[in-house]
């Protein structure tokens, strides 16, 4: 279970530890949703994979399964991952470039190592989230897009750089399309670093990657999602050399659905996408990955995550 930390300072809204999953060949940590925070802006899951060094003969394997009403966004820092959708679209994620597949309707992807990575030892490491559709655009046509490193902007010096991987931050934009207003950056800071968040989204968190930070003096760990108090402005002092994921933005437009990979404003949206996916009514093949799947777990009540 994620805890809760008993004191932090008035810029600290809340500290989400996340939940730890060893899935074989690497470890998971889940800081959304949890128990002390569901969501970030329209941030709804936020995963951390690694770092991991995975050996020879050995690679990530999530087979075919589907999603609805949101968009999947990958962000690697080290090793590579292999993106197939029931779109026809194939490609190999890097470090610093953006997988940015949305959902809507409906859409069946893979996520794996390639056979040439799997001849050697190969690390991994990223961020995988995913971001409720505003509740116009939930069922829009599917749909995916890869940007390179050249698509973000980057702010540097004094000891940071900022990658603006979405949206829009510290005065820069990134080019990758969104449907809502939010911000997503990938953060380097050499130990003694100050950066300044500005209040201009009303929910923001950090999550800390690598070394430590201060905020008001408290330091927090590697490994913590620190969800910022609004309508501060809140300094980030790098206690060590870190790396900090920024994300957040505008609340979502009312209550969502979470369930296994669905999100939806209706809950009976989300049983008829169980029901089609066990059916076999997504009507999608996924390139070179057609011998198997992930099928839906059984049926469980849903409470819907908050709206501010």
């Amino acid at each position: 279970m994620s805890q809760l930390s008993p004191e932090f300072p008035a810029s600290v809204e809340a500290v989400v530890i996340p939940r730890t999953s060893d899935i074989g060949n690497f470890e998971v940590r889940r800081a959304l949703p949890s128990r002390e925070r569901r969501t970030v802006g329209p941030f709804v899951f936020l995963d951390e994979m690694g770092p991991a060094m995975l050996p020879a003969g050995v690679g990530i394997d999530v087979r075919p399964h589907p999603h609805i009403g949101l968009s999947t966004v990958t962000y690697l820092y080290e090793g590579a991952i292999v993106h197939r959708d029931g779109a026809g679209n194939v490609r190999t994620i890097l470090p610093g470039e953006v997988n940015w597949m949305t959902a809507g309707r409906g859409i069946v992807h893979s996520e794996r190592s390639s056979a040439d990575s799997r001849t050697r030892a190969q690390p991994l490491a990223g961020l995988q989230s995913w971001v409720a559709l505003p509740a116009a655009h939930e069922e829009t046509d599917p749909g995916f897009v890869h940007y390179d490193r050249g698509a973000q902007a980057v702010l540097e010096g004094e000891g940071i750089r900022a990658q603006i991987v979405a949206g829009s931050l510290f005065g820069r934009t990134s080019s990758v399309r969104t449907l809502s207003p939010l911000f997503l950056g990938d953060i380097t800071l050499e130990a003694g670093a100050r950066l300044s968040l500005d209040a201009e989204y009303e929910e923001r968190a950090a999550y800390i990657a690598r070394g430590e930070v201060e905020i008001d003096g408290q330091r927090f760990e590697s490994g913590r999602l620190v969800v910022l108090a609004p309508g501060k402005v809140v300094t980030l002092k790098a206690a060590t050399a870190a790396r900090v994921a920024l994300l957040g933005g505008e609340p979502l437009d009312g209550p969502r659905y979470l369930w296994w990979n669905f999100v939806s404003s209706r809950r009976d949206r989300i049983e008829q996408a169980r029901e089609d996916w066990m059916r076999d009514r997504f009507n999608q093949t996924v390139p070179e990955d057609t011998t198997e799947f992930i099928p839906a777990p059984a049926w469980a009540p849903l409470a819907p995550l908050p709206s501010r």
